[in-house]
């Protein structure tokens, strides 16, 4: 049985990602080496949370239909009542900044 992997924002952006210091180079070619190569080894999935965070006007207009093609195809994880509560109670307990959008509600996933 195949491990399941939560694909966040990151995975996209940095696949896609263009900006040519050395650390995010190395960022980029480690992100396209697992999605290319080692992803078949899980089963990946993302979350509503990610399609809207990369389809917003925070994200780059030039790059949002490559992220978003990347991940069209994956299994979407529904965000339940109880993945909620995890991410008020980090927001609560200081775990998490108050951003019931964001990390704190990828993490819970």
């Amino acid at each position: 049985m195949k491990s399941k992997v939560y694909v966040e924002t990151t995975i996209p952006s940095f696949y896609h990602e263009d900006r040519t210091e050395p650390e995010i180079v190395a960022r980029r070619e480690w992100t396209r080496e697992w999605w290319d190569n080692h992803r078949d080894r899980y089963v990946v999935v993302t979350s509503p949370a990610v399609l809207d965070e990369l389809s917003t006007n925070d994200y780059p207009k030039d790059k949002r239909e490559q992220t978003l093609n990347l991940i069209k195809d994956l299994p979407l994880i529904s965000i339940e009542p109880e993945i909620i509560e995890i991410v008020q109670a980090y927001i609560q307990q200081k775990v998490m900044p108050d951003n019931p959008v964001g990390d704190a509600l990828h993490l819970a996933v």
